[in-house]
């Protein structure tokens, strides 16, 4: 018997964003599901641009990619890098939790599995990450179309952090994706012909 896909499950109680008022709560596992589309199409996009990465494994990365979290909970951006020695601290306690997750898997899943939980290249990493960020940003221009002034400055400070990137996936995203977050549902709806 494996609790590991138990314990998953249970990522939708943990809500995110827990220091700030919201419009609507976000749980991990929409965020986790989120990111792996945004992280998938980054991965399009750069091999698109000339890259090789496999995206279907960048999107599963992703989704995975708060594993920990269903042990840990979902530490405040301002706590977990408040300074370096609790985000060390942090890090350890989630790579942790990934390993004791993990080590509940069946033999003959466990490496491959662990290979997204854990694993990956150094460009795979990277487009999750952007794609984390991106997901974040997103959210606060939802909070915002709500009229939601809680966000603005969490929106700012999130946009900032994708142009630091310097990244043409992020860009290519930003340019052609991202507005329509803040949209409406009749504003979407006139988009589709």
């Amino acid at each position: 018997m494996s609790v590991f896909y138990a314990f998953l499950s249970r990522m939708r109680y943990i809500t995110r964003w827990g220091l700030m008022r919201n419009t609507r709560a976000e749980n991990v596992m929409e965020h986790s599901a989120i990111v792996a589309m945004f992280a998938h199409a980054l991965a399009v996009i750069h091999n698109k641009q000339g890259g090789s990465v496999d995206a279907n494994k960048v999107g599963m990365m992703a989704l995975y990619h708060e594993t920990g979290e269903v042990i840990t909970g979902d530490m405040p951006t301002p706590i977990k890098y408040f300074n370096p020695e609790i985000t060390s601290a942090y890090k350890a306690i989630e790579e942790d939790s990934e390993k004791k997750l993990l080590s509940t898997l069946p033999e003959d899943l466990a490496g491959e599995v662990g290979a997204l939980v854990m694993g990956g290249n150094e460009t795979e990493l990277k487009l999750v990450k952007y794609a984390d960020t991106l997901s974040a940003y997103v959210k606060c221009l939802e909070e915002i179309s709500q009229g939601n002034a809680e966000f603005k400055e969490a929106e700012a400070s999130t946009k900032r952090k994708l142009q630091a990137y310097e990244s043409k996936e992020v860009d290519y995203f930003m340019e052609r994706f991202v507005t329509p977050f803040g949209l409406s549902l009749d504003n979407l709806s006139k988009e589709i012909k």
